[in-house]
């Protein structure tokens, strides 16, 4: 199946192509910085570390279009980019991890939706204790999504 997607014209296209995948890779690295530039002033918020004077759910209501609009361009030039070297990836395995992180910050949203992003108006007044670690886990979840995303290109065994 990967040697397929492998050999489409759009895989080919990205992968052969002098432009495509640099575009692609560098667009994904932007939108990942609007994205991780969000999500980390949300949760220093959460943590009480920055903006203290501002109510959070100012933040959240102000910063969240931004956070959909980088992480939807995150996905699909990530996807473009996995399809255009899927056989590579498969062997990689700093792709697996941020693969299982992906899927854990999945996990996070789904346990910590209503608690702590569902009404954050209700986090106005103060902080609660779910709120703060659900802030602690996003920020250790998305850093190592960041940093295993970084070492798919030095993975030992990716060109092999």
């Amino acid at each position: 199946m990967l040697q397929r997607i492998e050999s489409t014209s759009l895989s080919v296209a990205i992968r052969e192509g002098g432009l495509p995948y640099p575009i692609i890779g560098g667009v994904h690295l932007l939108s990942i910085a609007l994205f991780g530039g969000m999500l980390l002033a949300t949760d220093l918020r959460l943590l009480g570390w920055a903006m203290k004077s501002r109510r959070f759910s100012e933040l959240w209501y102000q910063f969240r279009p931004w956070k959909r609009l980088g992480f939807v361009i995150a996905v699909v030039t990530g996807l473009l980019l996995t399809w255009a070297e899927p056989i590579r990836l498969y062997s990689s395995p700093s792709f697996w991890t941020k693969m299982s992180l992906l899927a854990l910050v999945g996990v996070h949203a789904i346990v910590f939706r209503s608690k702590v992003y569902g009404h954050p108006e209700h986090l106005d007044d103060a902080i609660s204790w779910q709120a703060k670690l659900a802030a602690a886990l996003s920020l250790i979840l998305w850093t190592g999504l960041v940093v295993s995303g970084r070492l798919i290109a030095f993975d030992a065994s990716f060109d092999q």
